[in-house]
Order: structure tokens, then C-alpha cells, then sequence
């Protein structure tokens, strides 16, 4: 069982920065895929970012494309996501992702373990 501790979230006006950080309680942490997705109210989650085992490739929805950065420390089991000019639309619970990388699943999953999330607001 992975555990996955997303920390970061708050309250932001548009057009202002977060960094999301997720701390992982596996030793093992350089043997898997992770990613990030995020909930509105009312709405299905949605697939945001990923990252593979070694940090050598990287996906990002089109929607954040050029905004958000995904990268990761496996000497930390940390991944994190920097996000530049946010919007209201980024509006959502942010759920940090992990998927063993030998499932083969890169980039949108599905995941086998989830975060339990970290709201971010952003104001307009």
C-alpha cells in the first residue's frame, strides 16, 4: 500500500502561483508513474499532469498545458506541481497520483493510489 500526502493548497487570485507538493511513503517510490488530477464540485475529475519513474517524460492535459509543471525528487519520494498564472477555472480539490510503472498505464491511468487531495481556490 502506497500512502500519498498532497500539501500546498489555498487561496490564490488569478493569475498568482501554488506549488503542490506529495510526499509518499514508499521506498520504492523510483519504481512508479505519478501524476496529478483535480475535481471541481458538480464534476468528474480530471487528468491534469504526469510523470515517469525517472522523470525523463512528462504529460500535461491541454488545459494547463504551459502553465502547470509537474517533476519529482525520488531521493525525497516527493512530486510536485508548480502552478503559474492561475485561473478561476483551476478552481478544484487536487488529488496527488501513483501507479507502478511497470503496469504500463502512463500517462492517464488508471491509478492504483490516491491522495486524500488539497483544495486550491483561486479568486477572480
Amino acid at each position: 500500500q502506497v500512502q500519498l500526502v498532497e500539501s500546498g493548497g489555498g487561496l490564490v487570485q488569478a493569475g498568482g502561483s501554488l506549488r503542490l507538493s506529495c510526499v509518499a511513503s514508499e521506498r520504492t517510490f523510483n519504481t512508479y508513474v505519478m501524476g496529478w488530477f483535480r475535481q471541481a464540485p458538480g464534476k468528474e475529475r480530471e487528468f491534469v499532469a504526469a510523470i515517469t519513474w525517472n522523470g525523463a517524460s512528462t504529460t500535461y492535459a491541454k488545459s494547463v498545458n504551459g502553465r502547470f509543471t509537474i517533476s519529482r525528487d525520488n531521493t525525497e519520494t516527493t512530486v510536485y506541481l508548480q502552478m503559474n498564472s492561475l485561473e478561476p477555472e483551476d478552481t478544484a480539490v487536487y488529488y496527488c497520483v501513483a501507479d507502478y510503472t511497470a503496469k504500463r498505464r502512463y500517462p492517464i491511468g488508471p491509478y492504483d493510489y490516491w491522495g486524500q487531495g488539497t483544495q486550491v481556490t483561486v479568486s477572480s
